[in-house]
């Protein structure tokens, strides 16, 4: 064959490169999935939905962006493999056609002070390099205008062999503009020394008010044979010296019966013991002493802006660096765009980019300064969009976890924009989502169900939206469901007054919230409602407020323990058997010797990161032998924490296994929707809607008059919202108050009362823009949110 004819053949075939167009999924059966077998468009933008526990996570996260992240650890060295986790393969029997994966998901952003928002993305470094060339005073390279950065000044002789040795002096210099007294951190923080003694006491008398500080135990023998004070004398009455010796002598040598020991001061011992570890990480009654004797001030000598004063002097104009991160974000982009300056051109074009970016994505009302830890999970997750699309990859897998929580139905149609975009470029786009706007712009939907847990985990239906409104699956029967407004509302029976709330961007907000209702706040991203609802609604008082932060607990905690039902569960099983109840606990007597009761085995390579095995010997039931062959109405311990919350409802309400306290906590799991976790599933494992109901579920049994939730339709399918809308009614009618915090027009259609707050985010919201029922905002369809709701309730 002629080369011609070979190249003419070639050219009319398609190229055998292009054919790959699908990542094809056979047999997934990661959690509940069950032998799932899906093939998903490449270069288009696929919604994954169904109701909350079908098994989109399990899908989309456990096994496509697991498998990726996994073959492309394979390709690094082995010593850096040492440092990254030994990921398992997913449980699948084929994977085809992956590309590299990059998840976006809601995991809160990095809770360290010094972790800001301009850090997280490029911003603040291309500020530094901007200002190290325009700024004067010139101070110094960028490193002088970075507070993560401390100056350091070095001396020393270097020896410079030529013909004869010489040795000549050099001294090393790097100007960094961190604020030397909060070291970056831009709050100082002191001890409250009265929160550590009382001392009207002495120390034998019990003085010291620090937990686990008792005069019992060795504590009280260093303090007693250490001879630096009397122990029986109140503090008080102490010299300085003895004072200085109780809370600040340096760790000293001392010989108490016999036994070498080191005694050290009280304030440097609890510095290292308690006050350098992460705050959440500690017990509870540790946090509440750390939370009680810590006091944070704002830095008297930087002033809170975290910088040396060399790097607060240099200014462009009249702008220094502390006063462009302190702006709101849209303010910073208008200033830097009044820069014209030719030799930092390209870097003027980049920085506009970002900072346009963040205006697009709904964030302009964020500052740089503003500590990544405090953000939202909605917005931790768009922050984190932004690093990407200015990214110049093409042809990855981009996934993303409900990427509208948190967005007012204004902000969702930016969001749709940037998935779209991010498609265009010619990538891949997985989205598991709920909301049908969203929904609405895909180009292929993958609906899982039909039911949650075990009754979910297959595939209901596949194709174009258009043909998800004809199928007769529950999200697409619920596709089109809009909620209407009430016929009545109820009348409220007193109100909450708030009077010139202030916290964060409000402006002195006066308003009545009303008591005995649903009351709905509601208004764009960035509004205040957070800060109206969690700053000035006073704790304590009768009220609880639900939101969504992740629930402390270790991988043994599951909604068994978290909710106290494992108490009346233990007790009825010790009966029935006349044993004693800690047989029937994981992580007390009846744990299986072999693991502890943690059901796995970890083994902690060292250098290398842990893996995790099922124990052989319980086969991950986490119980010994021996109790599991105590038995309550038929099933043994570890079959009850097996059960889906829904079956053990059943089983604890009638038969022998009769238990009343037990039936009343699982009653209250299913109605928040959570019929389908099981008893034992670690809480680790839960999305944050899932977490935010079960306190919500625990909460109920509470003696409490006022519910704060916030936002209780996260990671709701809409099937499950009027579940919960019928949660929030019975509560209402039981006599309680629930304020709400919401975007879900469901949810406001339904109110009593709304509360709108805006018109915009940032410091263009703050205000009260509308307080009434839900059918005059209609009616005036003067705020955004009226607008949105007129549409959607179809007047």
């Amino acid at each position: 064959m002629s080369m011609a004819t070979r190249a003419d053949q070639q050219s009319s075939a398609p190229h055998a490169a292009d054919s790959h167009d699908l990542i094809r999924v056979h047999g997934a059966r990661e959690n509940n999935l069950k032998d799932v077998s899906v093939e998903i468009p490449k270069r288009r933008l696929t919604v994954f939905t169904g109701v909350s526990g079908s098994g989109k996570s399990s899908l989309v996260f456990d096994t496509i962006a697991a498998e990726s992240q996994r073959l492309i650890n394979e390709t690094y060295s082995a010593f850096v493999q040492g440092f990254m986790p030994t990921l398992a393969r997913p449980e699948v029997d084929i994977l085809d056609g992956l590309t590299t994966v990059i998840s976006v998901d809601q995991q809160r952003m990095g809770g360290d002070p010094r972790s800001t928002v301009g850090t997280a993305t490029d911003a603040n470094a291309m500020l530094r390099i901007l200002f190290s060339r325009l700024g004067t005073p010139h101070i110094g390279p960028p490193s002088a205008y970075s507070f993560n950065t401390a100056s350091v000044r070095a001396s020393g002789a270097i020896t410079v062999e030529r013909g004869a040795k010489k040795a000549v002096k050099a001294t090393y210099e790097r100007t960094g503009g961190m604020c030397p007294r909060c070291e970056g951190r831009g709050t100082v923080s002191d001890i409250d020394l009265t929160q550590l003694y009382d001392d009207s006491k002495s120390l034998n008398g019990g003085a010291l008010t620090i937990p686990g500080y008792s005069m019992d135990g060795w504590y009280g023998r260093i303090f007693a044979g250490c001879g630096f004070f009397d122990p029986d004398k109140p503090i008080r009455e102490y010299t300085k010296r003895q004072l200085h010796d109780l809370l600040h002598k340096e760790p000293t040598k001392i010989k108490v019966e016999g036994i070498n020991l080191t005694y050290e001061g009280l304030i440097p011992k609890i510095q290292k013991s308690m006050l350098s570890k992460d705050v959440e990480a500690l017990q509870p009654h540790v946090r509440a002493f750390v939370e009680r004797a810590t006091t944070f001030a704002t830095c008297p000598e930087c002033d809170g802006t975290r910088l040396s004063e060399g790097a607060r002097n240099s200014r462009i104009g009249k702008i220094s660096i502390a006063d462009a991160c302190a702006m709101e974000i849209r303010d910073l982009a208008a200033w830097i765009r009044g820069l014209d300056e030719p030799s930092v051109a390209p870097l003027l074009t980049a920085l506009r980019d970002t900072l346009d970016s963040f205006v697009e994505i709904g964030l302009g009302y964020l500052s740089l300064d503003r500590p990544s830890g405090t953000l939202s999970g909605g917005e931790a997750q768009r922050v984190k969009m932004i690093r990407h699309l200015g990214s110049s990859l093409t042809d990855v897998t981009y996934v993303f976890d409900e990427p509208t929580i948190g967005l007012h139905p204004h902000d969702i149609q930016r969001m749709n924009d940037l998935l779209l975009r991010l498609r265009d470029k010619g990538n891949t786009v997985l989205v598991v989502e709920h909301k049908p706007e969203t929904i609405a712009i895909a180009d292929h939907v993958v609906d899982l169900g039909p039911g949650a847990g075990t009754g979910g985990g297959t595939v209901c239906f596949e194709g174009t939206v258009e043909e998800l409104r004809v199928a007769g699956t529950i999200t697409g029967r619920h596709f089109d469901d809009r909620a209407s407004l009430k016929e009545t509302v109820r009348k409220p029976t007193g109100a909450l007054e708030i009077r010139g709330a202030s916290t964060h961007n409000l402006r002195g907000v006066d308003v009545d919230i009303p008591l005995g209702v649903l009351c709905v706040v509601t208004g764009v991203a960035g509004s205040g409602k957070s800060s109206l609802v969690h700053g000035s609604i006073p704790g304590g008082a009768g009220v609880i407020s639900v939101d969504q932060g992740a629930i402390r607990g270790s991988r043994r905690s599951n909604p068994a323990t978290y909710t106290g039902l494992l108490d009346p569960i233990r007790k009825a099983f010790a009966k029935a058997n006349g044993v004693k109840p800690a047989l029937f606990s994981a992580n007390s007597e009846g744990a299986c010797p072999t693991c502890n009761g943690a059901g796995v085995i970890y083994t902690d390579l060292a250098m290398m990161a842990g893996v995790a095995t099922t124990c052989e010997d319980c086969e991950g039931k986490r119980f010994d032998a021996s109790v599991l062959e105590y038995r309550l109405g038929g099933r043994d311990i570890s079959e009850v924490l097996a059960m889906p919350v829904m079956e053990a409802e059943k089983f604890f309400g009638a038969g022998e296994a009769r238990t009343p306290a037990a039936h009343r906590i699982l009653e209250r799991l299913a109605d928040v929707g959570l019929g389908y976790l099981t008893l034992g599933q670690p809480l680790t494992t839960l999305s944050g809607g899932e977490r935010q109901r079960l306190k919500l579920a625990t909460h109920m049994g509470e003696k409490g008059g006022v519910y704060v939730l916030d936002e209780p339709t996260a990671g709701l399918h809409l099937a499950d919202v009027e579940q919960l809308l019928g949660l929030l009614d019975r509560l209402v009618d039981s006599g309680k108050s629930v304020i709400v915090v919401e975007h879900h027009q469901a949810v406001m259609a339904h109110a009593d009362w709304i509360i709108d707050l805006g018109p915009g985010a940032g410091h263009d919201g703050g205000r009260l823009v509308f307080e009434g029922t839900p059918a005059d905002l209609v009616a005036a369809g003067s705020t955004l949110t009226g607008e949105h709701l007129a549409a959607y309730v179809g007047t």
